[in-house]
């Protein structure tokens, strides 16, 4: 049988892991990540090992046959057999050889080095395999970066798809694969530790301790697979796959190298469709090793910092640089209450120094990451922590034009364009520290005749900077007017509600009457919904015949029909699934 697609719901996402139910979504049998059985090993529950594998190499090409271990397709009335051919698998080196033998099947494809090449059947944007095995994964492994660029253009060409790369994975760096975006696993590493006395653990192969009465059985190798994948699974239910992937990559040299050459395609793909743009679930950004700085995430603020946002229009003037804080968002810690006392005009742009994001500028403290990281406190930095920070302000001071620093953060700043004003005198919540403070701002408001605006222009140009850096426009914003009591803020355009503002989510959340101008922005990604469909649910991959802009996870996408704007809905699938990412993409917000 090959006809019964796998029956599958993401129900946990961060980045490319993604945890898998699968089977009827009501009562789901197994899950993914998992792990591919052999012939060779023994019976596991259907829970961590949803699919058996078998390959027939006596003709070749080989035959390859995947089986689902419990009623996995719809009408989970059996089990599912799908075949596939191999295919010729010339070694990674022959890239640029054609053997014109490629590996074929309908729900379980086998692709190489090759085939990614050559095979022009994989342009197909309609096929999307229940299941890929990149079955020339052992030979790409040893090859500099190519182990980590074919994972990446077979994930985000198959975003349905489940993806094993066969023969490489274990305890160890199964954390590791899951962020660069492997699913399903084997234990063909494990059997090798086994036979060779060899413990294959979470933190790498050892020998058993018989202290312990440890031993290399294949009990003792499943009992940690079974951890493993445990503890990977609830990784990504609470997003901290990143930080697993860190701890395992130092398992080996090899696995540093892979994590390196990941961050480095992620950071070479200019668009951020694998970001997130809003998080309020909680969790906290754990940036606890330099690898951290490497992340996509890191790079893309300090990218719109440096290079597009600019400050409300009235504090355009002077800058003052204040040290970050434990508590985000850091208006609510003990130490910017004092610094906020001691600023005593609205005029002052205030922008946070902080690593491993650089600059957190006040406007921006409560959005996903600058409200959400946290990093260990030494009070000491490093070179490549200075001259990041040293750059980016060197930047912001280019284009925002500041005629004054006040610098409160203890950094030395190299600014030849500007004139600097050192206000820290020992800890920056001295008595002496804050009195210096209180005075360069007082000075500076003389020096430059800067008046404090009017609360309500001051909330309304905050709201615009925010938006800017947000959704890179205002235009929505002109002629509306801000109310209520801080923290929490409404935006009205005659009368009527346009937004609101609530920094717990850190984001817009918009009306009904605020789409039209959104639409008219032509800054927020939009969706085309099928000619004659009616659009009750929120948004599938069967919905959607069209998509413009950048989506990231979290973002307001507006909806249309027949070019006619029908309603909005909200991205929970971030930019690299569509529009064929399986199960629902977005959930709908507005109906007009």
């Amino acid at each position: 049988m090959n006809g019964r697609a796998l029956s599958r719901e993401v129900v946990a996402r961060n980045r490319f892991s993604r945890l898998f139910s699968l089977g009827d979504r009501n009562k789901p049998l197994s899950w993914a990540p998992g792990l591919i059985l052999s012939d060779l090993d023994q019976n596991l529950p259907l829970e961590i090992a949803p699919f058996s594998f078998n390959r027939d190499s006596s003709q070749p090409p080989s035959k390859l046959t995947l089986s689902t271990r419990g009623n996995l397709c719809y009408p989970f009335d059996g089990h599912d057999v799908w075949q596939s051919s191999e295919g010729l698998v010339l070694p990674p080196s022959l890239s640029s050889s054609d053997s014109g033998e490629f590996g074929h099947g309908t729900e379980f494809l086998p692709i190489s080095w090759q085939s990614l090449h050559h095979d022009i059947s994989l342009v197909n944007s309609e096929k999307q395999p229940s299941v890929i095995a990149i079955t020339d994964a052992p030979q790409l492994s040893n090859a500099a970066g190519k182990l980590s660029q074919a994972i990446d253009i077979v994930r985000r060409r198959f975003p349905a798809s489940l993806i094993w790369a066969p023969g490489i994975s274990g305890p160890d760096n199964c954390p590791l694969l899951s962020w660069m975006g492997i699913d399903l696993f084997d234990l063909n590493r494990s059997r090798m530790a086994s036979a060779n006395g060899i413990l294959l653990t979470s933190d790498g192969p050892r020998y058993p301790d018989p202290s312990l009465s440890e031993d290399s059985s294949m009990d003792s190798q499943i009992a940690h697979w079974t951890q493993a994948i445990a503890s990977l699974r609830s990784a990504i239910r609470s997003g901290t796959v990143r930080e697993q992937a860190e701890r395992a990559s130092l398992s080996s040299p090899r696995s540093v190298e892979r994590l390196r050459r990941h961050d480095k395609l992620f950071l070479q793909n200019i668009d951020g469709s694998i970001l997130t743009s809003v998080d309020n679930s909680g969790r906290r950004l754990r940036y606890n090793s330099p690898a951290s700085r490497q992340d996509k995430l890191i790079h893309d603020w300090k990218e719109r910092i440096s290079n597009l946002h600019t400050p409300p229009s009235h504090q355009s003037d002077v800058l003052v640089l204040l040290p970050c804080s434990a508590t985000k968002p850091y208006r609510l810690s003990q130490s910017h209450h004092r610094f906020l006392k001691n600023i005593p005009s609205n005029r002052m742009h205030q922008v946070m120094v902080t690593s491993p994001l650089g600059l957190v500028p006040r406007e921006l403290e409560d959005i996903w990451p600058a409200a959400h990281y946290d990093i260990p406190v030494t009070g000491d930095w490093d070179a490549d922590e200075l001259g990041i920070i040293n750059s980016m302000i060197i930047d912001i001071c280019k284009r925002s034009n500041y005629s004054y620093v006040i610098n409160h953060s203890g950094i030395d700043l190299e600014l030849d364009m500007v004139v600097v004003k050192g206000t820290r005198r020992g800890t920056a919540g001295s008595k002496e520290s804050l009195s210096e403070l209180n005075n360069s701002v007082i000075e500076s408001v003389e020096m430059y005749g800067l008046d404090d605006v009017p609360e309500e222009l001051n909330r309304i140009e905050l709201m615009k900077s925010r938006s800017r850096f947000i959704h890179g426009t205002d235009d929505w914003l002109e002629g509306a007017i801000v109310s209520g009591r801080p923290p929490i803020f409404s935006i009205l355009k005659n009368d009527e509600q346009l937004a609101k503002w609530n920094p717990r989510d850190g984001r817009f959340a918009f009306s009904k009457k605020s789409l039209p101008l959104l639409l008219e922005s032509g800054k927020f990604p939009t969706l085309g919904i099928c000619e004659g469909h009616k659009w009750k649910g929120d948004i599938f991959p069967t919905n959607i015949e069209s998509i413009a802009g950048e989506i990231r996870m979290g973002d307001e996408i507006l909806v249309t029909q027949n070019d006619e704007l029908i309603g909005s809905a909200r991205a929970v699938a971030p930019g690299w699934e569509w529009p064929f990412g399986p199960g629902r993409l977005a959930k709908a917000r507005h109906r007009l």
